[in-house]
């Protein structure tokens, strides 16, 4: 058994796809851009009207990873944001100009975080050593989960680094494979990855079916 996290951007699809068996959401803003932060409203109406846990990407911006002073306050405010809309967790990740991590900022925001589930998202697949950085993330008080794709475009082009990761990090922090995963997919990477949890727009099917 494993988890299946649904990604969406509307509350409709959310409903959807918790509807399909979804297990949980990851709530964006805006995925034209990757995902970023969506409005404090849909939060708070995502809270209200969705059963199974969700978790909410903090992102200001759409782009890299390196971010100003003002816009990793923003982050600050926005995962403030999140625990008083009690939501069940946040997905961040924030890398130096190298796109090494940047520990000391992560560290800052999983401290705001705790006790929330706290997400270092696909960041990691930009670092220069991706082993690296899950045994550097593993170290930060706070860091439950990791979204990754191996480093790769797609979880099915990284599924030998994936495989890796999940028995590197077995009962350290949950491994969310992700990159392209769909209902009609899932099945297959799971027989070789053997991850905990997979990650994707389709990952229970098709969720525009329905609009807002």
């Amino acid at each position: 058994m494993f988890i299946k996290e649904a990604c969406v951007e509307r509350i409709s699809q959310a409903q959807l796809a918790e509807q399909k068996g979804a297990n949980r959401i990851e709530l964006c803003g805006d995925l034209s851009v990757g995902g970023i932060t969506p409005s404090l409203e849909i939060i708070i109406e995502a809270k209200e009207k969705i059963h199974i846990p969700i978790h909410v990407m903090i992102r200001p911006r759409g782009g890299d990873f390196v971010y100003s002073d003002d816009e990793f306050e923003e982050m600050k405010n926005q995962i403030l944001d999140c625990h008083k809309s009690k939501v069940d967790g946040v997905v961040f990740g924030i890398l130096k100009r190298d796109n090494t991590l940047d520990i000391d900022r992560i560290t800052v925001l999983a401290q705001i975080a705790m006790p929330m589930a706290i997400v270092f998202h696909k960041a990691i697949d930009e670092t220069p050593n991706i082993i690296k950085a899950l045994y550097d993330l593993i170290k930060i008080e706070g860091i439950t989960g990791i979204l990754t794709s191996g480093g790769k475009t797609t979880a099915k082009e990284g599924k030998v680094i994936l495989k890796k990761i999940v028995a590197l990090a077995k009962n350290k922090v949950e491994i969310i494979s992700a990159g392209s995963i769909t209902n009609d997919n899932i099945q297959k990477l799971h027989q070789f990855i053997k991850g905990p949890s997979y990650h994707g727009k389709r990952i229970v099917g098709n969720l525009n079916e329905v609009n807002d």
